[in-house]
């Protein structure tokens, strides 16, 4: 089998998690990497072992050596190298958050499906084995009917206006950050919520550090979700059902366990983990003439940027107030 050859723009402490990855990539290779610094990009390229170096990501995403294009740049950078990417007929795998707008997404959306190019946003814990077994064990009613999501993902940083984190033309704070990760996870096991309500804090650049939403449905589920910046906390998650629940035990997004409990005896079940597996995935979609991913479709992705602004919204408002 012909291996998909991938590009990655942006030469950044992502794209380096993400080149490590790439040797366990069984239907693909990394080939190239682009940034607006051909020094960043050959420093890099030597560093991960990648053939070709871009001082443009214009060149990378024209490169007619590379089949499929990786965007791991800050959000805000998304928009462009993947409307590029896209007009030059190249799959793009984007590093989430996808963008930082709601119209960003729409506007990357809308291209790929008017042109027929494959999109997907990198959401690598949909595809980590342990999620795949848990969404088979709800299929399949081991816990019943699912009735809600509780879960948190914390990350302590000290504040430092000057890092990307704590800026806001660079698409920083936490629900960029992290909480895409909890409000991702509720959506994909319980579907867009018809109420959010959301609080939380701010730093001095306007970002917020940190965020509690509830999301409600009207046939009674819920979610209760958190993150920040400003603390420490576990990472964990429940999905609960009406004869069970399944623990998804630290860090969640990452998925290194599961314990499934039904009555008074758990099991309690392992898993490999990696980003290797979101890649693996594009590549099975573009080999079946996919578009778009069963499992991170882009309407998803559309409906977890508008969960997310309305809950920037509500938390800035809060603070404010």
């Amino acid at each position: 089998m012909t291996k998909l050859r991938w590009g990655i723009a942006g030469p950044g402490k992502m794209a380096a998690v993400m080149a490590r990855a790439f040797p366990d990539v069984t239907n693909g290779e990394l080939v190239a990497v682009g940034s607006r610094s051909l020094d960043r990009a050959r420093a890099f390229a030597d560093e991960h072992g990648i053939a070709t170096a871009h001082g443009s990501y214009d060149a990378l995403v024209t490169d007619p050596d590379i089949d499929a294009i990786y965007i791991a740049t800050p959000h805000p950078q998304h928009t462009d190298i993947a409307l590029a990417a896209i007009a030059a007929g190249k799959p793009i795998l984007v590093e989430k958050s996808f963008t930082a707008t709601v119209e960003d997404t729409t506007r990357i959306i809308e291209s790929a499906r008017t042109a027929g190019v494959f999109a997907m946003e990198a959401m690598w814990t949909r595809f980590n084995p342990a999620i795949a077994h848990a969404r088979k064990l709800i299929a399949d009613g081991v816990i019943g009917d699912l009735r809600g999501v509780q879960g948190d993902l914390t990350a302590f940083r000290p504040f430092d206006a000057a890092d990307r984190l704590f800026d806001p033309a660079l698409g920083g704070g936490a629900v960029l950050d992290l909480g895409v990760y909890v409000l991702s996870f509720a959506q994909h096991f319980l579907g867009t919520p018809d109420v959010v309500h959301a609080v939380g804090g701010t730093f001095p650049t306007g970002v917020e550090g940190e965020f509690g939403v509830l999301l409600g449905y009207r046939d009674g589920r819920s979610a209760t979700l958190s993150g920040a910046f400003t603390a420490y906390g576990p990472g964990r998650m429940m999905l609960i059902g009406s004869e069970g629940w399944i623990d998804v035990h630290p860090r969640f997004h990452r998925s290194p366990s599961l314990t499934v409990w039904r009555g008074k005896t758990p099991e309690q079940l392992t898993f490999p983990g990696g980003y290797q597996f979101e890649v693996i995935h594009a590549g099975e979609c573009l080999a079946a003439g996919l578009t778009e991913s069963p499992i991170m479709p882009l309407d998803d992705t559309l409906a977890v940027q508008r969960l997310m602004a309305e809950v920037l919204q509500q938390v800035r408002a809060f603070a404010a107030s």
